[in-house]
């Protein structure tokens, strides 16, 4: 004997058989508020970068982009806290040169600086700026180092900590140069900036925007910039090559990883936003305003670079006999 099925119920039973499939379509993504680790002090150029472009991305994506400080031990806390983190893009990492840096003074790190991370891509670049304390007698680049050579040990360096860019930056200077100078390593740019407005330290390799807040009310003095090029925002400050220090050209970057893994939609998702954003005209003032210039890039750019900057820091420390104090 045969019995009809209802229609309704045969559409009920059609609806159900398909529901398993619908719900396991991926939601687009972000549909929560995104953690952007920052693995510095608050007050450094990073964490400025960071909060900038968070404001941005927060208002391009409906979600937050909520900035997270975890420094410590030349930034390796924070990337070690994103490289164990689940990679579907709810958790961030701006890094700078200390990221490839770090791997050649620390031991046994608990993560690969290449292989535990998805790059997203670069975000900006920007020179340090050799800033001394109006104490210290001296107009320009020779003169300091002949007077670091005429007091050894009696000027010191202020660092943002043991490993750290500004370490590094120092370091280099000092192997270059015969500068004894002695390094100061802080926990954050911002208690090294203070110290030397202060005049408890002598000098420092620090960021633009310190440059740009203490120079021209006279606190500090800038003697060079690190790059091959001038800074557009100090376009009167030399570069150490100009000042007498040949081959000397180095500059910080900041970039966007991810935890290894993130879905390659998510990482289009991602850089295709930060190139729109870096192309526009209020975004890009605020970067520059921020002593940094936009340099975006795709993730295959910045892997490549990541790469070679990894090999060239690497040479810098071993050649300059950089090590942690």
């Amino acid at each position: 004997m045969r019995y009809a099925v209802p229609a309704l119920v045969l559409v009920a039973a059609l609806g159900a058989a398909g529901a398993p499939s619908f719900a396991q379509q991926p939601q687009p993504w972000p549909t929560r508020p995104v953690k952007l680790i920052v693995p510095f002090a608050p007050g450094g150029f990073t964490d400025v970068t960071a909060r900038i472009l968070g404001q941005k991305l927060s208002q391009a994506f409906g979600q937050q982009f909520v900035i997270e400080n975890k420094p410590g031990a030349g930034s390796t806390i924070g990337s070690d806290l994103v490289a164990k983190s689940p990679p579907d893009g709810y958790t961030l990492l701006m890094v700078s040169s200390t990221h490839v840096i770090s791997p050649w003074l620390y031991k046994n790190l608990p993560y690969d600086p290449i292989k535990s991370f998805t790059v997203v891509g670069k975000l900006v670049e920007s020179p340090y700026v050799l800033l001394v304390h109006p104490k210290v007698q001296a107009k320009n680049v020779q003169e300091f180092i002949a007077l670091a050579k005429a007091h050894p040990q009696a000027i010191h360096y202020a660092s943002s900590g043991n490993g750290s860019a500004q370490h590094l930056m120092g370091g280099l200077f000092v192997s270059m140069t015969g500068a004894p100078l002695k390094h100061v390593p802080y926990r954050g740019s911002s208690g090294a900036a203070q110290d030397l407005v202060a005049g408890i330290v002598e000098s420092s390799f620090a960021g633009v925007p310190n440059a740009l807040a203490q120079v021209p009310n006279g606190r500090l003095k800038a003697l060079a910039v690190t790059t091959s090029k001038r800074a557009p925002q100090l376009p009167d400050v030399p570069t150490l090559e100009e000042a007498g220090v040949h081959g000397y050209d180095a500059s910080v970057w900041l970039a966007l990883l991810a935890p290894a893994g993130l879905p390659k939609e998510i990482v289009q998702k991602l850089n295709t936003e930060i190139a729109q954003l870096m192309a526009d005209p209020e975004t890009k003032k605020a970067l520059v305003d921020a002593g940094v210039e936009p340099t975006p890039s795709t993730p295959e750019q910045m892997a490549d670079y990541l790469q070679q900057e990894l090999t060239r820091w690497g040479k810098v420390v071993k050649e300059a006999d950089i090590r942690l104090e």
